[in-house]
């Protein structure tokens, strides 16, 4: 992407720009500028040119006389209101992969599937000039409408990215050399078919990651990685979001909440022949496994034991809390017949 533009969204809005405005009862309306463009709305008519040559965070008002605020969309933004050919990693995810995988300027990351390319835009932006992403899907109306949105919000095709159509596992080993990819992103149902693939493309030390809905998937994907002793030992975790609303002294939690929408489990790419420290575990001592037993013991959930001096003690005190209020009560009746 050589068009200082793309690479840096700034300065005065110029004609192709993408901008976001906000009007009346805060109402969003995205538009791309055109010299003879119009924004038409129930409120009356907003003309592009009104905005060219105004910088960004601008207020402009309509043939009616209302204001619109006038911004580039955010990348956030931009994924949220994007066309959707499959459901999209929303941006807390997003951010959260870029993170956990450890995306950086000039990785050569594979990413499958790509959907409607919301996580494409953050692996790309993350990747940088000189990295390289590559974007599998099976099918090719997913990836027509990732290519779209891609193009869309960088205004081009970015050159680091390559989109191929077809399956992960026949199609990986053709496309890069064993044991030269920095990071695998795995958004699809069955992550563990791939896993053989990734093993093999990933450098040692590289990060698979995994985007699973469900916890059964969770649970067999972390399973079969496990099982291949080719990682080290899965981590898994999901994260949830949850706004405020702040105004004045009224501070308080939004009603609603982004909670779960996926788990994400890494692992990273050990050294050909090298075998992984194993981690003690007592022998299970029901259908659960140790972790889980453990975790629901009193001590893990903050439920301290206590001994039999002291539960005495505590029963002493609310026998003698109860009597005070007996007292209490007797005193009160007494008082009330006494009138």
């Amino acid at each position: 992407m050589t068009d200082s533009r793309v690479a840096r969204p700034s300065g005065p809005f110029r004609p192709g720009d993408r901008v976001q405005l906000t009007g009346p009862k805060g109402r969003l309306h995205t538009v791309t500028l055109r010299e003879d463009g119009e924004l038409h709305t129930h409120q009356g008519v907003l003309r592009h040119r009104d905005l060219i040559g105004l910088p960004d965070g601008s207020v402009v008002a309509n043939s009616s006389g209302h204001d619109y605020l006038a911004l580039r969309p955010l990348l956030r933004d931009f994924a949220m209101s994007m066309p959707r050919g499959a459901a999209i990693v929303y941006p807390k995810d997003a951010a959260q992969i870029v993170m956990q995988a450890d995306i950086f300027p000039g990785a050569i990351v594979v990413e499958a599937g790509v959907g409607s390319g919301a996580l494409s835009l953050s692996l790309l932006r993350a990747v940088g000039p000189v990295g390289e992403l590559i974007s599998f899907e099976r099918r090719e109306d997913f990836a027509d409408v990732a290519r779209g949105n891609v193009e869309t919000f960088f205004g081009e095709h970015p050159d680091t990215w390559r989109v191929v159509v077809g399956d992960l596992v026949e199609s990986l080993p053709n496309e890069v050399e064993p044991g030269t990819v920095d990071r695998v992103v795995l958004d699809m149902l069955a992550p563990w078919e791939c896993m053989d693939a990734v093993a093999d493309a990933l450098t040692p030390g590289g990060v698979v990651l995994c985007y699973v809905a469900t916890a059964t998937q969770l649970s067999r994907v972390a399973e079969y990685i496990r099982g291949t002793g080719l990682f080290t030992d899965p981590d898994a975790s999901e994260t949830m979001v949850r706004g405020w609303h702040v105004e004045g002294l009224a501070v308080r939690p939004d009603h609603r909440m982004v909670a779960h929408t996926g788990f994400l489990l890494t692992a990273r790419r050990l050294a050909p022949g090298a075998i992984a420290p194993s981690v003690k575990r007592r022998a299970s001592k029901s259908s659960y496994g140790d972790d889980d037993v453990e975790a629901w013991t009193p001590g893990a959930v903050g439920d301290r034991e206590i001994s039999d001096k002291n539960l005495r003690k505590r029963a002493r005190e609310a026998e003698k809390a109860a009597e005070g209020a007996r007292l209490a009560a007797a005193s009160r009746d007494s008082g009330h017949a006494t009138e």
